[in-house]
């Protein structure tokens, strides 16, 4: 079998290549294609950004090559900077304004920023300002600055968006299973087979997004003799809204949720366009998010808050259960043998109920929590008549402040009772110091997370509470 692809408009085909090996280090060692540098290799600096269209998908998006691999090129179609100027040698809009703006100088990073606003420009999106930023996140430059680079993505993005020449080419078959290099890859199209595969081979990683797992093959260069991925499974795809909910396949994308989310629980949003950028939030995946299991994952403590369900699909069929009891220990889940993550279900918010979440870093994009808070409080004639309230970075597994929800039901909102319920974060949690926050800077943190709902709540921002 073989690796089936489009890049730059021509179909490649290739039957040698490991499969875990970065789309990076192809483009630019077996391609030929040194416009897609390699700055960081582990998709903070967008350096590496290039264009995908998936298997089956007609989303055009940048993603990072260096946590990108060969297997999930099959049936996609890549679009790198040499690929841009496919009408004789003309400069794409984007490129064009970029050199009318002065919008490089060393020129390292720019075919990064190229990439992204290609996308960006033929993403279908209203183009504000406030979008070019969030477009930009995850590129980084040193020289240039900013302000030139912006001035050249409101004019590329303003000229009228066509079919690029480039995607016209038909997207190839893919295939189920590819062996090259004493590596399997194999790639099911339905929940059963994937079962199955992941009985036949229990100890094989689970592939999606790869903006966790992918850091093994860019920077450990680990080599697994099968790895299972999961983006064409059918099942894990699917969004269905009903009246009183909206459930998520596992293998459904931030960004293909995103809007959902936006019209659903607008804070839960805001937190998710902090997920690293658009490039990672691209192939990053709520499942995988969940099954890392890490204190640290940003949707969990939303999802708790939220009341989430979720579905665990095995051999013996669909087992459910919620999220917050599927955490058990530090990087330890119920996920039984042969079990994978099918979907999380999220109920809507019903009369008199509001969510909020707030995500507490060193830097507002692209960083790792100190804290997470989430909160969805029911509130009838002032009184908080229910609460659900939960925490990450906080403990070894994300998990809700029981004492808190304890302090605030029954109890006006206001900012006596912030307060009050802000001390009980003390004997809810007993985080420890690492590298991001201490202990007490985490506590602190947290307590005035109901000081700051609070405020957010009642509009009343310029309040003068003494916080804890």
């Amino acid at each position: 079998m073989t690796i089936n692809f489009i890049l730059n408009g021509e179909e490649r085909r290739e039957a040698l290549v490991s499969p875990t090996r970065t789309v990076l280090e192809y483009l630019r060692q077996d391609g030929g294609l040194t416009g897609t540098k390699e700055g960081c290799a582990e998709g903070d600096c967008g350096a590496c950004s290039i264009v995908l269209v998936r298997n089956g998908s007609k989303r055009i998006e940048a993603v990072n090559s260096c946590l990108l691999t060969m297997g999930q090129l099959d049936g996609a179609r890549v679009v790198t900077v040499e690929g841009l100027s496919d009408r004789g040698g003309e400069l794409e809009a984007v490129q064009a304004e970029i050199v009318a703006e002065d919008g490089t100088q060393c020129g390292f990073c720019t075919p990064g920023f190229v990439m992204a606003l290609y996308a960006l420009r033929h993403s279908g999106e209203t183009v504000t300002d406030e979008v070019i930023h969030d477009a930009l996140a995850g590129n980084l430059c040193r020289c240039t600055g900013y302000r030139s680079i912006i001035a050249a993505a409101r004019a590329a993005t303003a000229v009228p968006s066509d079919v690029p020449g480039v995607m016209a080419t038909a997207a190839p078959a893919a295939a189920e299973v590819y062996e090259a290099q004493s590596q399997k890859f194999i790639s099911p199209r339905t929940l059963d087979d994937l079962i199955k595969v992941r009985g036949e081979y229990p100890e094989a990683p689970l592939l999606s997004g790869g903006t966790d797992l992918g850091l093994s093959f860019s920077k450990d260069r680990k080599v697994f003799p099968v790895t299972i991925f999961t983006q064409n499974v059918a099942e894990l795809k699917q969004i269905v809204e009903t009246d009183t909910s909206i459930s998520i396949g596992a293998a459904v994308t931030y960004s293909e949720a995103l809007e959902r989310i936006e019209r659903l629980y607008p804070s839960f949003a805001t937190l998710i366009r902090r997920i690293g950028s658009r490039q990672i939030r691209n192939v990053g995946t709520f499942g995988g998010n969940i099954g890392n299991a890490s204190p640290i994952g940003d949707t969990p403590p939303c999802l708790i808050a939220l009341d989430t369900a979720l579905a665990l699909y095995g051999p013996s069929g669909v087992r459910e259960m919620p999220l917050e009891a599927f955490f058990l220990d530090y990087r330890k889940t119920d996920l039984a043998t042969g079990e994978v993550i099918a979907s999380m279900t999220i109920p809507k918010l019903s009369e008199n109920q509001l969510f909020r979440t707030y995500k507490v870093s060193k830097r507002y994009d692209q960083d790792i929590s100190a804290v997470v808070g989430s909160f969805r409080l029911t509130i009838v004639d002032r009184i908080v008549t229910e609460a659900r309230i939960a925490f990450g970075s906080m403990a070894a597994i994300p998990k809700r402040a029981r004492l808190c929800e304890a302090s605030l039901v029954g109890q006006p909102f206001n900012a006596e009772t912030a307060l009050r319920t802000g001390e009980m974060i003390r004997e809810d949690f007993q985080p420890i110091d690492d590298h991001r926050a201490t202990a007490d800077y985490r506590l602190r943190v947290a307590a005035n997370l109901f000081v700051r709902l609070q405020r957010d709540i009642e509009g009343a921002d310029n309040i003068e509470v003494t916080t804890v």
